[in-house]
């Protein structure tokens, strides 16, 4: 164990994966960062501060309650072409950052059932290894059925084609 209590494997991984994180970052497109910080904006108090007092401030200019400010809308049309145009663009920038948050995802789940299925094949091959040298060093092996189904490796292929078969449909 390290300093901070953990295995030098985990922190060298963690490491790892911030790195990898910050060059995906770095190699994001001018338009993907653009999308990034907008929303990562818009989703803040920051925001919702900022459009409480500029939307209070004009309904209140325009309703003729604040004294020596003239009223510039006073059917608030210019006010809900405002908020439309600015709510166009901001489920644009929501959905070209949770595009690029869901390739991300996909990705790291293809990892994840790549390194899943290497566990899997590398546990079919030490439960065969383990019982050879039972065999071999005369250590009697249970043979039960969940035994030997361990050292089988599984066809990721079938596994899927029966999880469509029994899954409902989606549609």
């Amino acid at each position: 164990m390290g300093r901070s209590g953990l295995s030098p494997v985990l922190a060298r991984n963690i490491r790892l994966l911030s790195e990898r994180k910050k060059r995906e970052e770095k190699q994001a497109s001018f338009e993907g960062r653009v999308a990034v910080r907008v929303t990562r904006f818009a989703g803040s108090m920051i925001f919702v501060y900022l459009h409480l007092a500029f939307f209070s401030f004009w309904i209140s200019a325009n309703l003729g309650l604040i004294p020596h400010v003239p009223r510039w809308d006073p059917s608030f049309v210019m006010l809900a072409t405002w908020v439309s145009v600015e709510a166009i663009f901001l489920s644009t920038f929501v959905l070209i950052a949770q595009n690029r948050m869901s390739a991300t995802a996909e990705r790291r789940a293809d990892l994840d059932l790549q390194i899943s299925l290497l566990a899997e094949h590398e546990i079919t091959k030490l439960a065969g290894l383990l019982e050879r040298v039972a065999r071999q060093v005369g250590v009697p092996a249970e043979t039960d059925a969940e035994l030997q189904e361990v050292k089988q490796d599984v066809a990721p292929e079938e596994v899927l084609d029966h999880l469509e078969s029994v899954a409902p449909d989606a549609g």
